[in-house]
């Protein structure tokens, strides 16, 4: 709105309201005398500029968005901690047992042992929070005395760690508060109390599943990928205790008896023919090739909430394996075993199995 009051055109629209009978080139004492103001002018339209865009939810940003969003009582979720599954043994093979408490590094971070599964595995918390404590899988160095301890390794992801949100999606949170009114147990207001769950990407809601008063809501974890068991029984306490529900004792109104269930991977094996440019083959190609299909298959189920369900599409996979580098052709497209399109239950994602380059 302001991109025209810069210093130069300020001192134009100055300057012209003087007498041409006076002298206004640049070190006259007239130009000189209006040079100061026209500059702490051009400033002054900078920083309106710059408030005029925190005004306005849609262009605000930071700690503005932030103040925004809390008069609608929409408030920025803060970063969480991963929970992993952690694999001890001692020399003999045994399971190795631990004191809660004890902690160990992998990869760039540490991690703490917080609860006892079975014996030799553990549930182990970040200490970092973030999506940065899902990514490291291997081995674990005891940063604390461990007797008998001869093996560590970290593996499963039972509650994916979240990084704060972001501007966009706390934008987007903001202005979907204006359009639909969350209020005593509607779609609107479970979706919006089971996203904030720590570990939860989305959900749908099935309103009277099995008869009046009860609700089923099914998710997706925040890796846009099946969540774990743990997860799933974690929402459920929060959202409506087993063995106490329809009492109100968690979110869910009185009245309401919640059932919680994780989303359904359905396997997509995929096959073609390819041809390849230059000195590219399958073995150089098939890693970035199985990359871009889950990334068509993240893209994909980050649509599931919106979505009545979700269809798998032959011409989409031939499209994303087209962009890799190294091949230039695709034919005999089949998932599945089929060359038509798979369309999943309202409670399905794909998920990537064998990929298969034919002869």
């Amino acid at each position: 709105m302001y991109e025209n009051m810069t210093f130069e055109n300020i001192m134009d629209r100055c300057l012209s309201r003087v007498s041409a009978s006076v002298d206004k080139r640049e070190g006259s004492i007239v130009y000189d005398a209006i040079a100061p103001a026209a500059a702490e002018l051009a400033i002054m339209y900078i920083e309106l500029a710059y408030l005029l865009d925190r005004a306005f939810p849609d262009t605000e940003t930071g700690d503005d968005l932030t103040k925004k969003c809390r008069e609608r009582s929409v408030f920025r979720t803060a970063a969480t901690y991963a929970v992993r599954k952690g694999y001890f043994e001692k020399t003999d093979g045994s399971g190795c047992d631990l004191e809660i408490g004890t902690r160990f590094s992998g990869g760039d971070i540490n991690f703490v042992v917080t609860e006892r599964i079975a014996a030799g595995q553990y549930s182990m918390t970040a200490e970092t929070a973030g999506v940065v404590g899902n990514e490291y899988v291997g081995t674990l160095f005891p940063i604390d005395y461990v007797p008998d301890l001869a093996a560590a390794r970290l593996a499963d992801i039972l509650i994916p760690g979240e990084d704060e949100e972001s501007d966009d999606a706390l934008r987007a949170r903001y202005f979907e508060s204006l359009e639909s009114q969350a209020f005593g147990g509607n779609i609107a207001d479970y979706k919006n109390k089971v996203e904030l769950l720590p570990g939860v990407g989305a959900v749908k809601v099935f309103p009277v599943w099995n008869g009046g008063g009860t609700v089923k809501i099914v998710l997706v974890d925040s890796e846009w990928s099946v969540p774990s068991s743990e997860l799933v029984e974690e929402v459920q306490e929060a959202i409506d205790p087993v063995g106490t529900q329809g009492t109100g004792v968690g979110l869910a109104p009185i009245g309401h008896v919640v059932t919680v269930a994780g989303v359904t991977g359905t396997t997509i094996d995929v096959s073609f023919t390819l041809t390849f440019s230059g000195s590219a083959s399958w073995t150089t190609t098939q890693e970035a090739v199985k990359a871009a299909i889950q990334s068509y298959f993240d893209d994909l189920t980050r649509t599931w909430a919106d979505s009545e369900n979700l269809i798998v599409r032959v011409s989409q996979i031939e499209t994303k394996v087209l962009n890799v580098d190294g091949i230039i052709d695709i034919t005999g497209t089949t998932i599945n075993q089929g060359t038509a399109n798979i369309s999943l239950d309202a409670d399905e994602i794909p998920v990537l199995g064998v990929v298969t380059n034919g002869t």
